[in-house]
């Protein structure tokens, strides 16, 4: 029987008598680079994340209160106002700090390191 690279390739991803299809393969390494920070009790959880380029930071408020994600120096755009439960996502494609804060409660601050 010839091996094809495909039929290679499908025998790579099966593991312990179970096979993963290439499709959910993809969408399992897609959710690999991403992160998130809570909002809750008027501060950012992690206040520091550090990740590597690539990754998609999501901030979901837990909060009673709407919060505004702002960039210090306009490194990324501004989520609309997060009413409880709502979230906001930015991937972060280039190395770096980005500095950031809410815009209605500015004693709230955090940053994202890039690798």
């Amino acid at each position: 029987m010839k091996i094809t690279a495909s039929r290679w390739l499908l025998g790579v991803m099966c593991v312990a008598a179970s096979c993963v299809q290439p499709a959910l393969a993809a969408s399992a390494a897609a959710t690999a680079h991403t992160s998130q920070i809570d909002i809750r009790n008027f501060a950012f959880a992690p206040k520091t994340l550090t990740v590597p380029v690539g990754t998609r930071v999501v901030w979901t408020n837990r909060d009673d209160e709407p919060h505004v994600i702002v960039s210090a120096g306009a490194l990324f755009t501004s989520s609309h106002a997060l009413d409880t439960s709502d979230s906001y996502a930015v991937t972060f494609s280039k190395p770096g700090t980005y500095a950031y804060f809410c815009s209605i409660h500015p004693m709230m601050v955090g940053s994202i390191i890039v690798q």
